[in-house]
């Protein structure tokens, strides 16, 4: 072992959670449950939904499931501010992607 540490490229990172956002169902699906389900908004059978099931969401709708202001999501997609360890398996579960599918190594 080389005992090289990795650092983690927050640009690249955050551009990969960018299309995630963007191009995700199962964010989508999880995102639309979260804000609908319970409200009578929802049945739960997103087969049979009658929203528009495009694959984006908004940086809006994805800091009210991470409960977080818009800015901070935007600043986790442009790089300036790392995502917390918890938030980022979080997402990742979420999408239905593995972490290493996302995180990027300068």
């Amino acid at each position: 072992m080389s005992g090289d540490r990795k650092r983690i490229d927050w640009l690249k990172t955050g551009k990969n959670l960018q299309l995630l956002r963007i191009d995700n169902l199962a964010l989508r699906r999880y995102v639309c449950r979260s804000r609908n389900y319970g409200k009578g908004d929802c049945s739960g059978a997103c087969e049979n939904c009658r929203f528009d099931m495009d694959n984006s969401i908004s940086r809006a709708e994805l800091a009210e499931v991470f409960a977080v202001s818009e800015s901070v999501i935007f600043n986790w997609e442009s790089g300036k501010t790392p995502v917390p360890l918890e938030d980022m398996y979080f997402y990742c579960e979420i999408a239905g992607v593995e972490l290493r599918e996302i995180v990027v190594f300068a």
